[in-house]
């Protein structure tokens, strides 16, 4: 990871470190990825969520890409999956988001699409940050940006141009439909839209599909998304989906690129246990191709073991659905994804979609006409215990002799039967630490340990 970049783009909180003038720097550095690809009007896609901040940088990122040159087409308030389609489907040459997922309001976030659809290798990451921080001079003159850049700085017809789809909603409610398994008449489900980009979107293709739905927390006002709801949240969707007796629910974080799943006793279903659930329907049914998944390191070992029970693989990859992303292309396998809900399902889409994966776990109901609950006893989860460590440095985590002693001390207290895994958060500046085994009171006890330590040193 760069200075700008973590794993899942740039992010920070809103006109602080993420100003407009860094998201102009960013849009024409961006617009690099456009200008190789065409010798024609190049065109990047540009959409976002929900967030008081949302406008500012979208207007910011425009600038920088049409001083390069390259046309820009809008399509408003979308989840992030939704631009990683319409950039395929429109023919574009980059698409960008503009949104900080799950985090919370004050935040938001720059991230790229490829022509095809997909999420961009570090090598071109590092190199739209060289050309940012290469042009974050002060007052500078167009001739002073160009040298600074490296960019062309068009004049006339030269500039890009923006125009707006007002209906790019609707197609990727479209294609989201045409890669369902099979209506949904029957099921009630209940659909948490966490007041973000999915508040149109996720009710309009369960109901088109046929399912009863009833939605919660879709009034964004730009100040709420995720607050108190929402993936990271889903305590008001247990409650609406057991008072309401539905047959499950779904809860999407602020950018509908992950989901929670909540069955009809109100117990959630993580991403661990969507995957299970998926991986054992398609290895039944000869949709699993190489008997095998992409998980990552803090994915719960008993999703390792219900599907070593069934003859298939899970292969782990770095945190990050990028990452995730990219094994699975390299394995050629269609399934993976990460416990907090990011789950790829290659065959029907080319990033983390909350949509697809909420249609596909309420398919896989439908079609065995079993409830959720049951579905998911396919894996039984081991104690697993996450602490999220606030710290101001978390740069100099790896530069700690004494944080490295305490991990060590802690991976022998847990012995070869438990797991640790401590990490710097990608987007957050906080450094994760979770343990895994069976026994619950010794995995708190020495997951508390280490998080004192970073504590005393980094905060």
């Amino acid at each position: 990871m760069g200075v700008l970049f973590g794993t899942d783009g740039v992010r920070d909180v809103a006109n602080t470190r993420l100003t407009p003038e860094l998201a102009f720097r960013l849009g024409r550095a961006g617009a690099v990825i456009a200008l190789r690809r065409t010798e024609g009007r190049p065109l990047m896609v540009v959409g976002g969520d929900t967030r008081r901040s949302t406008g500012m940088l979208e207007a910011a990122v425009v600038a920088g890409i049409t001083s390069a040159g390259v046309d820009v087409t809008r399509v408003g308030v979308v989840p992030t999956p939704a631009v990683a389609y319409l950039t395929r489907a429109l023919g574009a040459d980059a698409g960008v988001v503009i949104s900080a997922s799950h985090n919370p309001a004050e935040y938001n976030g720059i991230k790229f699409f490829g022509p095809d659809g997909f999420k961009l290798a570090d090598e071109l990451e590092d190199e739209i940050e060289a050309g940012a921080l290469a042009a974050g001079g002060g007052d500078m003159g167009a001739a002073a940006w160009q040298e600074a850049d490296g960019l062309p700085r068009p004049h006339g017809r030269g500039v890009g141009v923006v125009r707006d789809i007002v209906d790019a909603a609707d197609r990727y409610v479209q294609s989201v439909m045409g890669v369902a398994r099979r209506r949904l008449d029957g099921l009630h489900v209940v659909i948490d839209c966490a007041n973000g980009a999915s508040y149109r979107t996720s009710p309009a293709a369960f109901r088109a599909l046929g399912a009863t739905t009833t939605v919660i927390n879709d009034s964004p006002n730009g100040d709420n998304i995720n607050v108190h709801c929402g993936s990271t949240h889903p305590e008001s969707l247990q409650s609406a989906v057991c008072e309401l007796g539905a047959d499950l629910g779904f809860a999407h974080d602020g950018d509908a690129d992950r989901v929670m799943a909540v069955d009809a006793r109100g117990s959630v279903v993580d991403g661990d246990q969507m995957m299970a659930v998926c991986a054992v329907f398609r290895a039944a049914n000869g949709g699993l191709p190489g008997g095998a998944i992409v998980a990552t390191q803090y994915s719960n070992l008993g999703l390792v073991q219900a599907l070593n029970a069934i003859g298939c693989q899970v292969v782990m990859a770095d945190a990050g659905d990028k990452y995730v992303l990219q094994e699975m292309r390299r394995r050629g396998l269609v399934l993976g994804g990460e416990q907090s809900g990011h789950i790829i399902m290659l065959e029907k889409t080319t990033t983390g979609d909350g949509l697809v994966t909420a249609i596909e776990v309420a398919s896989i109901v439908a079609a065995t006409g079993k409830p959720l609950e049951e579905l998911a006893c396919a894996m039984v989860k081991f104690p697993q215990i996450m602490v999220n460590v606030n710290v101001s440095r978390k740069e100099e985590y790896g530069a700690s002799r004494r944080i490295q002693a305490a991990v060590e001390e802690a991976q022998a207290a847990l012995g070869d039967a438990a797991r640790l895994v401590v990490r710097p958060s990608g987007t957050e500046p906080v450094v994760r630490v979770m343990g895994e085994g069976a026994d619950e009171s010794l995995v708190r006890k020495v997951v508390e340990s280490v998080a004192v330590v970073i504590r005393a040193e980094l905060a």
